[in-house]
């Protein structure tokens, strides 16, 4: 297995007036790529923070964040959004699609920074709609979906640039328990039948079981690691 992503001694603290916040405590970690991550705590623990961090939203006060052989902390922040648009897919909790432009057009935004011709745009996120079984509804605006659907766009939206990253926060946290799952069960296709690696941020054990491995986190420290 080849290591995707590396965390070493990463810490992470705020500035709130004349009280420094300590979120995330010396994380040490490795995520092989291919590998499908829950990462579970309560509210606070540093979830998000280091999702933020791997996906290259956020840097470490201290602190090495190596992904797919690039350290993070040697980007400039051109670079970084040009690694993020390349290697990243982001799914949030909120599908922040725009409620203007049809599937087909919000899921090829992420390619409007790219040299890709219209043509090959248009070509990307339709193969992308498919994947996620949404190909006959390319031309509906997300008013005219359902929440399941507008999250299946968000993933298509995140996968269109064939990234070797998901990360997801909390993807399913505005679904209903059936479209939750359904969701999740694709993320699962995402991992085992396109070799996508998919970091996940949940609150939620259900969801958590749709993962190969579980991380627990509690007051910016892993507290444990188990299959």
């Amino acid at each position: 297995m080849t290591h995707l992503v590396e965390c070493r001694n990463v810490t992470k603290q705020y500035t709130r007036g004349k009280e420094t916040v300590d979120v995330l405590s010396g994380i040490n970690l490795i995520i092989e790529e291919g590998d499908f991550v829950a990462l579970m705590g309560p509210s606070g623990s540093g979830k998000t923070t280091l999702l933020n961090m791997i996906g290259g939203l956020d840097h470490p006060t201290s602190g090495d964040i190596i992904v797919g052989g690039a350290n993070l902390n040697d980007l400039s922040g051109k670079q970084l959004a040009h690694w993020r648009s390349e290697n990243v897919g982001f799914v949030f909790q909120f599908y922040n699609l725009l409620p203007v432009l049809t599937a087909q057009r919000n899921v090829e935004l992420p390619l409007l920074l790219t040299r890709l011709s219209r043509a090959q745009r248009q070509q990307n996120a339709a193969t992308a709609l498919e994947i996620v079984g949404l190909a006959d509804r390319a031309k509906h605006r997300p008013g005219e979906l359902s929440g399941g659907q507008q999250q299946r766009v968000a993933i298509a939206r995140a996968l269109v640039a064939d990234p070797q990253l998901l990360v997801c926060d909390e993807p399913t946290g505005d679904l209903d328990r059936e479209t939750a799952d359904e969701i999740l069960n694709l993320l699962e296709v995402l991992n085992r039948d396109h070799g996508k690696t998919i970091i996940m941020v949940t609150h939620d054990p259900k969801a958590a079981e749709h993962a190969k491995q579980v991380l627990h986190m509690d007051k910016g420290a892993l507290l444990e690691r188990a299959a």
